[in-house]
């Protein structure tokens, strides 16, 4: 392919509209159509971003005919929605979950590889700059072996109305970045929910996981905190690795019984305190622009997506059995 592509966006709501805004910021993408079922809010996307505005998604299909499409509708939505975008020819990019079922996400899957499509999961989080610097980081031995990951995602209850608890809605974004960091699949799980204040379903979740190697995780989630934290910590033999999120900035704290190890690379970084604390400098960027380059990248060249439908649904299959270990409060082995 040569050219941008044309793109288009189903369902422009709160994350649907930013996928249109960068969309139309990409030299690399031509933003033809954006669909929603609130007509006046594809009109409003529409005309801010010089893209065509549909009520009906399957009008914009068959008449736009775009090569790659962002779906950003609600989770129940998914499977129905992804299917008719792929049976259409066009590549998906759909936010994260995959779907709202195992079974769900497993049908998609078979059906993108059957159209030689692309099925990318929006897991945004892992295109963080600092995560991305913590994976380069990992993936050099500057942390030695990995004994612990952990994950911190708390903030007050979100204004929008849910069809889903505080598990499925964040918890796939730190089982993600549990996989991704370390490689590796959990063998087992315990997970303690609480219902305090969202009525229809869990609003705080502190899940336990096992992974192979002898590293142990762990997720702390909640809609109850007054103020937002997003946190991973990543704890090993030469020190503690710590991610803010939310100002995308990387510190590694040095274990000074570490001896006999080399720190060259760490002669180059500013910031290094007198505790043995260092805070990393890297370009910043939007994860979400990253995230749409990565995609249009891997259709344009036809390469695999930096985030695959598999890796979707090891995530919403992990948040599924956090959910059920809450509820039954049993272990639970894969």
């Amino acid at each position: 392919m040569t050219g941008p592509l044309k793109t288009a966006v189903i369902g422009v709501g709160s994350m649907g509209k930013n996928h249109a805004r960068v969309y139309s910021e990409l030299a690399e993408a031509n933003l033809v159509a954006v669909s929603d079922a609130n007509a006046a809010t594809a009109e409003a996307i529409g005309k801010t971003f010089g893209a065509a505005a549909y009520s009906d998604y399957r009008e914009l299909l068959e008449k736009e005919k775009p090569e790659a499409v962002s779906v950003a509708v609600p989770t129940a939505m998914h499977e129905q929605v992804v299917t008719d975008v792929l049976n259409s020819g066009a590549n998906v990019l759909v936010e994260k979950p995959i779907a709202a079922t195992i079974e769900e996400g497993q049908r998609l899957i078979a059906l993108a590889k059957q159209k030689n499509l692309k099925l990318q999961v929006g897991h945004i989080v892992r295109f963080n700059p600092a995560i991305q610097e913590l994976k380069k980081r990992l993936n050099a031995g500057e942390l030695g072996r990995i004994y612990q990951v952990f994950c911190r995602r708390a903030g007050p209850f979100p204004a929008r109305i849910r069809d889903v608890g505080v598990v499925i809605d964040l918890a796939p974004h730190d089982v993600d970045i549990i996989r991704f960091l370390t490689g590796l699949d959990p063998i087992r799980l315990f997970a303690e929910t609480e219902q305090r204040i969202h009525t229809e379903h869990e609003d705080l979740l502190w899940g336990m996981l096992r992974l192979p190697d002898g590293i142990t995780a762990s997720v702390e989630i909640n809609w109850l905190t007054p103020t937002k934290i997003r946190e991973v910590l990543v704890l090993g033999e030469r020190g503690l690795f710590r991610v803010d999120d939310l100002t995308q900035d990387l510190y590694f704290y040095e274990n000074a019984q570490a001896t006999g190890l080399a720190w060259d690379s760490l002669k180059n970084l500013r910031g290094v305190s007198e505790g043995g604390m260092v805070r990393f400098a890297f370009q910043r960027f939007e994860p979400l622009k990253a995230e749409l380059q990565g995609f249009l990248k891997a259709v344009a060249e036809n390469t695999p997506v930096p985030v695959s439908g598999e890796d979707g649904l090891a995530a919403l299959k992990i948040a599924l059995a956090l959910v059920e270990s809450g509820k039954t409060h049993q272990v639970i082995n894969f």
